[in-house]
């Protein structure tokens, strides 16, 4: 009797496991991969005729719209404070649009609602890409269209997001309604590099490329970036247009001066100054040296001056067009302090310059209170300089690989514009060995007639490591004692030989100087040499 009740109890506790398992196993199935679909719209897409002040949109499951004021773009241009599109925080198996009483549309115009990725569904985030609604408030549907690519001038990746626009030239247009006036037609090349106009009219147009980083729909010269082409864009006609996008230097300005203290005053400004900008009128001493520099990383010129009795100086400030009087207050706040600061560490690169940035503008180097020697005390023979702007100092000499150096600034070395001397700087600097570092070989190929150009190798930083300005017979280049790491190739067509890289202007139909990258990034390790062909097509 006990056993037959002992096997009662199992088979009782066996079944009961197994009901447990079963009710926590899910049921599961297959990963939802479909976008939402719309099954009706009210009016339908592609109406014509179209008067109604209300659009509403409904799909067969419940979405969600994701970043609409950056997806959506209605063509031609809408007040979006005239429109009211719901939901925009709640989830719907609806969009609904409505305009406002004061939105007037025009007559005879095709107008599309591009949502871009901005529509997917609640559960899993499947996104319905580039979903469109199209009415006309005439009696036709307009179908031209244009399309093409936007890359960047000068960087390598392409900002996204860029945004087209098409003006009709008629009596009034000129070049300068990029400014002023709201395009007729908008498309924006969203999340890829790819744009396409659609629902276009017959006409003739000019179209642009902007990165329009105010939304405004207006060029804002030298904040956003702009690309063009010279032709007119004639419809129906050619239909492929690609750009290349650059930021134009600003129309040259002055800011309100800086009075820093009694040696010190800053001149900001927009654009490219003049030469000789700035011009003291105030009547001083004979003697009175002044001192014009340009501030690291920043549009602004520094005025350095001697001690002076007086409560202001008045200065002429000079543009392209005028001669601009202005008048700086003293208020004699603290004076700068001078100092020197190594902008290198202890470990030296072969073939690097020691480099020193100075607080305040330097008037003359003394390199009999430099000693530098090696780590077998041998006296090492240097060169010192200063640069332009007088603010950073230039110690140059020959390095060997595996060696040590010591070096001692005395007062005295560095002087500045007003007579202040450094303290004593000692430095010790060691330098690596050879098999640290790699070599880039670089073999230009030439597919296109051979040009000015620039070859620049780019650190993982986007800083030029190392470039070239002169060409050789051979079109190969090698780029010795590079540190270990991973680099990328550029080539500046140097067209007015400046040795650097110029920038378009779009009113004066001037393209940027043309850039290219090698494409593949160069991987370089301890000891490597690495030789790659650059094709230039």
């Amino acid at each position: 009797m006990r056993s037959f009740k002992t096997f009662f109890i199992l088979i009782f506790l066996t079944g009961l496991i197994f009901s447990c398992a079963k009710r926590g196993t899910p049921t599961g199935g297959p990963k939802d991969t479909i976008p939402p679909l719309l099954i009706n719209a009210s009016p339908k897409n592609k109406s014509i005729e179209f008067k109604s002040r209300e659009i509403s949109l409904s799909f067969d499951e419940y979405i969600k719209l994701k970043d609409l004021d950056q997806q959506l773009i209605i063509s031609p241009p809408l007040n979006l404070l005239e429109l009211t599109i719901d939901p925009q925080t709640t989830i719907s198996k609806k969009i609904n649009i409505e305009f406002s009483d004061s939105l007037k549309l025009e007559e005879k115009t095709t107008y599309t609602f591009n949502f871009g990725s901005s529509i997917e569904d609640n559960n899993e985030g499947n996104i319905l890409p580039f979903f469109s609604y199209t009415i006309s408030t005439g009696e036709i549907i307009d179908s031209l269209f244009i399309k093409g690519k936007v890359s960047d001038a000068y960087d390598q990746e392409t900002e996204r997001f860029v945004s087209l626009y098409l003006y009709p030239i008629d009596s009034t247009h000129n070049d300068s309604m990029v400014y002023l006036k709201k395009p007729l037609y908008v498309t924006n090349t969203l999340d890829t590099i790819l744009y396409n106009f659609q629902n276009l009219r017959e006409d003739k147009y000019q179209i642009i490329a902007i990165k329009d980083y105010g939304k405004n729909y207006f060029y804002d010269q030298g904040v956003d970036k702009i690309g063009f082409v010279i032709d007119t864009v004639n419809l129906p006609g050619d239909t492929l247009f690609n750009f290349r996008l650059f930021k134009e230097d600003f129309n040259f300005r002055w800011e309100r001066p800086q009075y820093v203290n009694d040696h010190h005053i800053r001149f900001p400004y927009y654009g490219i100054p003049e030469k000789n900008p700035i011009k003291l009128i105030t009547p001083v001493p004979k003697k009175f040296k002044t001192l014009i520099t340009k501030e690291k990383n920043k549009d602004t010129l520094n005025f350095w001056f001697p001690e002076i009795e007086a409560d202001s100086l008045q200065f002429e400030l000079k543009t392209k067009d005028t001669i601009i009087k202005t008048n700086v207050v003293f208020y004699r706040p603290e004076l700068d302090s001078f100092y020197i600061t190594p902008v290198q560490n202890n470990l030296f690169d072969l073939n690097d310059t020691l480099r020193f940035n100075s607080s305040l503008p330097l008037s003359k180097v003394n390199s009999k209170f430099i000693s530098l020697h090696n780590k077998d005390s041998v006296k090492i023979p240097f060169e010192l300089s200063i640069n332009k702007n007088k603010d950073l100092a230039n110690l140059f000499f020959e390095t060997e690989p595996n060696d040590k150096y010591d070096i001692k600034l005395l007062p005295e070395t560095f002087i500045d514009f007003w007579g202040n001397t450094n303290d004593t700087i000692k430095l010790k600097l060691i330098t690596k060995s050879l098999d640290s570092y790699g070599i880039i070989n670089i073999q230009l190929n030439w597919k296109i007639k051979k040009q000015k150009f620039i070859l620049e190798i780019i650190n993982d930083k986007n800083e030029v490591s190392k470039s070239i300005v002169k060409s050789n017979k051979i079109d190969l280049y090698k780029f010795e004692n590079m540190i270990p790491g991973n680099y990328k190739v550029r080539l500046i067509f140097d067209k007015n030989d400046n040795q650097k890289w110029d920038s378009g202007n779009y009113l004066r139909k001037i393209q940027p100087e043309k850039v290219i990258y090698l494409a593949e990034e160069i991987e370089l390790r301890e000891n490597w040499e690495v030789n790659q062909v650059f094709i230039l097509k």
